[in-house]
């Protein structure tokens, strides 16, 4: 008889600004991706923390525990949003230190302590967020460059305007001609970086691909996004992918 497929179920909710999940159910090989996908998109609504609950949460594998390690990384650069884990069971903390996944993810006995330790780590620079969503359609690329302009001038960002507005050129066309979404525009200041994202329903990766057809003086998009930005990525989301990139004074033209 063949066995029945894992489940699992998170519940969320906010507190004084962090997202707080609780995971029931099995983590295995069938629910790792749906688990560190709804985890990052928590992370990409940019709260201070994500907090998760995984006190109930049945590990049969322990590696399986590496989930929380890997959606730590797909948003360490960006949006930079700490995930803290939080288990009551004694046997379950120490399963997650035995598999060193507290050297990436705090650990905590209870929810107030989690809670308490975001509190005093939650001193970072302020952050300015805009998001508006876009039609599939090719005049939205004029629609994503004047509505970045518009943003970074009311940021006193005005020297960034240009090379963020090649950024969403690159990014907001690439949805339009490689996937069937319409593209969600995010553009956030943070001290001296902005970091311009744009959202699909896509799940394949971003990725440089260059044409040997179109000859060696043509350059694809995402080559000049990694030559222009800081830091650029591609990260996955429950509904598709989210791809951005970080720009700097250096990136300035």
């Amino acid at each position: 008889m063949a066995r029945a497929p894992s489940t699992i179920a998170v519940t969320g909710r906010t507190h004084d600004g962090a997202a707080e999940l609780t995971v029931d159910g099995t983590l295995d090989g069938t629910t790792y991706r749906e688990l560190r996908d709804t985890i990052i998109k928590s992370a990409l609504d940019e709260p201070s923390a994500v907090i998760v609950d995984v006190t109930e949460l049945a590990v049969p594998a322990e590696s399986a525990w590496s989930v929380f390690t890997s959606a730590r990384w797909h948003v360490s650069v960006w949006p930079d949003v700490a995930v803290v884990l939080v288990c009551r069971r004694l046997a379950g903390r120490d399963a997650i230190t035995r598999n060193g996944i507290t050297r990436y993810v705090e650990l905590f006995p209870t929810i107030e302590a989690a809670r308490a330790a975001v509190r005093h780590g939650d001193a970072g620079l302020p952050r300015r967020r805009a998001r508006a969503q876009l039609p599939g359609v090719h005049s939205s690329l004029r629609r994503a460059r004047a509505l970045t302009s518009e943003w970074l001038l009311a940021w006193s960002c005005s020297e960034m305007i240009a090379v963020a507005s090649m950024i969403v050129d690159v990014l907001v066309e690439n949805v339009l001609e490689h996937t069937q979404s319409a593209p969600a525009l995010v553009v956030e200041s943070r001290g001296s970086t902005v970091t311009i994202a744009v959202e699909d329903c896509s799940r394949v990766p971003a990725t440089r691909h260059e044409r040997p057809s179109r000859g060696a003086d043509t350059v694809s998009g995402l080559a000049v996004v990694a030559a222009l930005a800081r830091a650029w990525g591609s990260t996955p989301t429950s509904s598709g992918k989210t791809v951005w990139a970080v720009i700097g004074p250096e990136s300035c033209l």
